[in-house]
């Protein structure tokens, strides 16, 4: 029949569409939700829309101040991570060197395992060093955690790269510093910023290591969680629809951008 020949020559694009749309419809409900006045504590059931919400979004009390926190710490674990993680892709492409096999595959550790049994180990290292619980020990933690997803993304990048490109660099006498600057760094930057990016979404949404090492301090996420024990206020909603139409935005920049240049590499 004309419809099932169809069906099977569309099988692959519409189970990724059906797999994209129930990706998506969480965020959908949050949006939808963010625009609810509910008559109770708790966000859960729609009552009648209302931009109260929008219009005050930093009105419950220190919701702002932990968002304004997860991002400080989401931005520095990112330039921590993507420098440290860059530079270790690099050594572990580029270099040989004993036990280079073994770090290979401790770097998958973090990603392989529970984030419950790194959170403890990180909170016992602490607590043996006598550090106070606290911006720092989330920010280390975070650091850590996210150091194997940025040293996969730019070796993969890295790996990639024509070594016979910088070897061309260097037949026209450009130097070290030039040739990394001019050459490998504008070819690995997609897997740097790839990794960057990933970084920054596991540091903010981060919720169990940071859990475990933050004492007293509360992040958004730990903010998120607490509020849900006594009343989910639709400001939580509020933040998080910004965030995702943020996220909306960079990727269709980013693909806009590379679009451009591809149009614009063409003879």
């Amino acid at each position: 029949m004309p419809v099932l020949r169809w069906l099977r020559r569309h099988l692959i694009v519409i189970a990724g569409l059906l797999t994209l749309a129930y990706m998506i419809l969480p965020n959908i409900v949050v949006m939808v939700f963010s625009f609810n006045k509910p008559n109770g504590r708790f966000n859960y059931s729609w009552q009648r829309f209302s931009l109260d919400a929008w219009k005050d979004p930093c009105g419950v009390a220190d919701m702002c101040g932990s968002l304004s926190l997860s991002l400080q710490i989401a931005v520095w674990a990112t330039v921590g991570a993507t420098v440290l993680g860059a530079m270790i892709a690099f050594a572990l492409v580029r270099y040989r060197f004993r036990a280079r096999g073994a770090i290979n595959s401790l770097i998958f550790l973090p990603m392989a395992m529970p984030e419950v049994v790194m959170a403890a180990s990180l909170l016992t290292l602490f607590l043996n060093m006598g550090a106070q619980l606290g911006f720092w020990t989330i920010l280390i933690a975070h650091i850590m955690f996210c150091l194997s997803f940025v040293v996969t993304a730019v070796k993969a990048r890295v790996m990639s790269m024509d070594p016979r490109l910088e070897e061309a660099a260097r037949d026209l006498y450009a130097g070290p510093v030039q040739t990394f600057v001019r050459v490998t760094l504008p070819i690995a930057a997609p897997g740097i910023a790839a990794g960057a990016l990933l970084a920054f979404a596991l540091s903010f949404d981060d919720f169990i290591i940071t859990n475990f090492n933050a004492g007293s301090t509360v992040t958004f996420p730990m903010f998120v969680w607490g509020s849900a024990q006594r009343g989910t206020p639709v400001q939580i909603n509020v933040i998080g629809t910004a965030m995702f139409i943020i996220a909306v935005l960079v990727v269709l920049a980013g693909q806009l951008i590379a679009n451009r240049r591809k149009n614009n590499a063409r003879p």
